[in-house]
Parts: C-alpha cells; sequence; structure tokens
C-alpha cells in the first residue's frame, strides 16, 4: 500500500526486452537505501517487486499484463521516474491509499500556468470517469492528487510548485501518456451497493412467487 507521495525522481538505467515482458534497471538511491529482493517499490503509480539491489539501483521484471495496462511500456533508457516505497504502518498517511494497481492510461492535453502553480488537463478513460469527482483523490503516474474539475472525458488537476520541481509531472508534454489510479474505496462502494441492489431484487422476485 503506498500514499501516493513521491520519494524520489528517478532514472531508467536500462530495458531488456524478454519478449513478453521486460526487465528494467532502475536507479533510485533514496528507495532502495533499505530494499531488498521481494519487495515492493511504485514505480510511476505501478507497484512493482524488486528483484536485486546494487549500488542505488534496483531490477524489476515487467510482465505482459502491466506493459497492456500502464504506460510503462514506453520508457526508455534515460526517462526519468517517480518513485515510492510502501507505506510503514503507523507513518503519516500523507496522500490517499494507493494500491499501485493502475486502472488504466490518461493523456496529458493541456498545461494551463499559473503565477505560483500550474492546471492540467488530462484525458480520461470513459470506464474510469464514474471514479473521478470533484475535490475527490486520483493517482496520476503515482502523484496522489485533488480533482479541480471532473467532465465525462477529462479531469484537471493543479499542480504546487514542489510537485513540478521533484516529479515527473513537472517534465511531462502534451500527448505524453500517464497511468492512472482511481480511488479503490469508489470501486469496493460501487460493487456493494450492486450487489445489494441484486439481492434486492431477487427478495422481491421470491415474495412475488409465494
Amino acid at each position: 500500500m503506498f500514499t501516493g507521495i513521491v520519494e524520489e525522481l528517478g532514472e531508467v538505467v536500462a530495458v531488456e526486452n524478454l519478449g513478453d515482458a521486460s526487465r528494467f534497471r532502475l536507479r533510485g538511491p533514496v528507495v532502495t537505501e533499505d530494499a531488498k529482493h521481494g519487495d515492493s517499490i511504485a514505480v510511476n503509480g505501478v507497484c512493482l517487486t524488486v528483484v536485486d539491489t546494487a549500488e542505488g539501483e534496483f531490477t524489476a521484471d515487467v510482465m505482459a499484463e502491466t506493459l497492456n495496462r500502464s504506460s510503462l511500456g514506453a520508457l526508455s533508457v534515460g526517462s526519468r521516474i517517480n518513485l515510492e516505497r510502501p507505506m510503514a504502518l503507523g507513518g503519516r498517511l500523507g496522500g490517499h491509499l494507493v494500491q499501485g494497481h493502475v486502472d488504466g492510461t490518461g493523456t496529458l492535453i493541456e498545461r494551463i500556468p499559473g503565477e505560483h502553480w500550474e492546471i492540467v488537463k488530462i484525458a480520461l478513460p470513459a470506464a474510469l470517469s464514474r471514479y473521478v469527482v470533484e475535490k475527490g483523490s486520483i493517482t496520476v503516474d503515482g502523484v496522489s492528487l485533488t480533482v479541480v474539475d471532473a467532465a465525462d472525458d477529462y479531469f484537471t488537476i493543479s499542480l504546487i510548485p514542489t510537485t513540478l520541481a521533484l516529479t515527473t509531472l513537472g517534465i511531462k508534454k502534451a500527448g505524453d501518456p500517464v497511468n492512472l489510479e482511481v480511488d479503490v474505496l469508489a470501486k469496493y462502494v460501487e460493487r456493494l451497493l450492486g450487489r445489494s441492489a441484486e439481492a434486492g431484487d431477487l427478495a422481491e422476485i421470491k415474495e412475488m412467487d409465494r
């Protein structure tokens, strides 16, 4: 479990194509200082398992499912990446609950600079639209953010100077893909309400059959 508060701006050191998978070597001295084989590290919001570590770098295998559902397949040597270690129990929850399980990808549409911040507009896949609400939480490339405006096919976020300076969101351009993870609580509520409605319908049918 993560919080969406990026710890470090890392870099892709090497990419090995394994056919239906890829092996990444990633530089991140901060997130690897206590990392070991089997640990999890979020890379642009995607939870990856550490294969090994050496001198401030770690290796992770990325399977076809992850490559198909996220923008990690577009990474190349030199790409900058957002890195975060899992939340420690008993620590502060600075962002919101983030699983590192990407729900889909969006595309950066427009950047609107302000005096002290920047508004970024991102295209929203239709399947995720119902989970995104004004003032709600969303994770963009692993960064926990508050939604400013929510439409059927896009949403906007407001980025402060710290976020612009310390994450990849400061260097993304129009047309670039971003990983999106919606609030998992919204998905659970939807599922539970759906089952409640189905149970109610079934009870009504049984009552009519009596």
